[in-house]
């Protein structure tokens, strides 16, 4: 019950606080602190929400209601590079998943030269005012900037992967022959040594015994 009010039903803390009498400040730091032990005693299924299946309901709704764009599935590639570009930001930790599937497709828009502002202006939050319309934006621009801001990685990184591998010393690199021959060779001394110290030490049992009567006395063909 309670997961399934979770996950179908939004309830701010200060919703869930509002009936609890005395100090709410308290209560609301009490809850906090034993949140995930409650999660883990009740085993559950957490959710991770990502921007594919947005970005997905986002191409639906343009092809249905967006006359003016035109060959919607072309955004694809451009979208998918987006995203595999945004998760090597913080955005996904700042933004919510809707908000960086938006970006995502007015970014690969653009790039096939064309323009979503009366889209996401009229169509998309017409309805929920200019506050709305640019809080959205901020968000849409901000992570573009992000994403855009990415540090170039290493040039020649082949390169220097491939001179790392020669540095490397093969003996102690489990995926080497020298490494599997090296294992080999000490199983193989191991197993000498082993062969050598049986007899050895029953040679010494046998010598310390002195006296083999007592072995005889122990046989059946004796008794």
């Amino acid at each position: 019950m309670t997961a399934e009010v979770l996950s179908t039903i939004n309830v701010s803390m200060q919703q869930f606080i509002a009936n609890v009498q005395g100090n709410q400040e308290r209560a609301t730091k009490i809850i906090l602190n034993n949140e995930l032990l409650l999660m883990q005693e009740l085993q559950f299924h957490l959710t991770v929400h990502n921007p594919f299946r947005a970005v997905e309901g986002l191409l639906i709704d343009i092809k249905t209601r967006c006359d003016s764009v035109h060959s919607v599935d072309s955004f694809r590639p451009e979208i998918q590079t987006f995203l595999d570009s945004v998760f090597l930001t913080d955005a996904c930790m700042i933004y919510a998943p809707s908000q960086i599937a938006l970006a995502a497709v007015i970014h690969a828009a653009s790039r096939q030269k064309q323009n979503l502002d009366s889209y996401v202006t009229e169509s998309l939050f017409g309805e929920q005012g200019e506050e709305a319309i640019l809080h959205i934006i901020t968000c849409v621009r901000n992570i573009r900037v992000m994403v855009k801001n990415i540090p170039d990685p290493t040039p020649n990184i082949k390169t220097l992967c491939t001179r790392l591998e020669q540095c490397r010393n093969q003996d102690n690199n489990p995926d080497s022959l020298a490494y599997k021959r090296k294992l080999e060779e000490l199983v193989d001394e191991d197993d000498l040594l082993l062969e050598d110290h049986i007899p050895s030490k029953q040679a010494r049992l046998d010598s310390d015994s002195g006296d083999s009567s007592g072995v005889r006395a122990l046989s059946p063909r004796d008794a």
